[in-house]
């Protein structure tokens, strides 16, 4: 399917997809829980798929801060790094998603009913047009611990994965002519050194601690292959494009 020739693309604030599925303003969605969930509850629509399903342990959110900000805030910035990994910890733990649940159940975040979220964080979805409840941690949120290693680390070949989808979809034309801009890009701004000592200072334990910046072979549901030691390969493997 070409995004750009067989259907409509809408940009609409993820709070208000389950609404506009119910009076059809639109037809499917993309965004995390608990808008999908909320829709099979409300049987509007059914979950097609996760990301896990599309790309097991993906890359997600990211921290970004403003390069002369970091300059001029070292201690702050070690320390936002710090509150984001103690975050991802505790979130990781089991016997935390019940708390995590009714903390982000609430009206000053999502203001759903908690058990909509208790479901999602443990890896509980309903899939397919029978809503077939399925139960998986390792397809739900992961928030530090997975079997590719630690999630939180700013691996540059996965950041360097979001930029060649950039220049697939000509995102910023001129700005990311070649895979050489691209790598520069990705070298200035994915700071790893900056998370590793924050680790460091907080007693992360070397093994948590990645030695290289590649997390290796990506492989994607459809069969296609991203390895970020052959970027071009990659880009000129993909059938759609712009």
């Amino acid at each position: 399917m070409d995004p750009d020739k067989n259907v409509e693309l809408l940009t609409v604030p993820a709070a208000e997809t389950v609404a506009s599925m119910r009076n059809g303003t639109m037809e499917l969605f993309s965004t995390g829980d608990p808008w999908p969930t909320r829709v099979v509850n409300d049987k509007i629509g059914y979950l097609v798929a996760t990301t896990a399903n599309i790309w097991r342990v993906h890359p997600e959110e990211f921290l970004a801060v403003r390069a002369d900000w970091v300059k001029k805030n070292p201690k702050a910035t070690i320390a936002l790094i710090k509150g984001v990994i103690e975050a991802q910890q505790w979130l990781d733990k089991a016997a935390n998603k019940d708390e995590a649940a009714k903390i982000l159940s609430g009206r000053n975040w999502f203001n759903v009913p908690e058990p909509v979220l208790e479901r999602s964080l443990k890896g509980g979805y309903k899939v397919g047009t029978t809503a077939q409840p399925e139960t998986n941690p390792l397809m739900g949120p992961l928030f530090w611990n997975s079997p590719r290693g630690v999630i939180s680390y700013p691996y540059k070949s996965l950041t360097l994965w979001f930029l060649l989808e950039s220049m697939r979809w000509k995102f910023y034309p001129g700005q990311l002519p070649n895979v050489a801009a691209a790598k520069a890009l990705n070298d200035q701004v994915t700071r790893e050194d900056l998370w590793k000592q924050a680790a460091k200072e907080l007693g992360v334990p070397a093994k948590d601690i990645p030695k290289g910046s590649s997390r290796g072979v990506e492989r994607f549901f459809d069969g296609v292959v991203y390895d970020p030691a052959k970027p071009e390969a990659y880009l000129n493997s993909l059938k759609i494009k712009r």
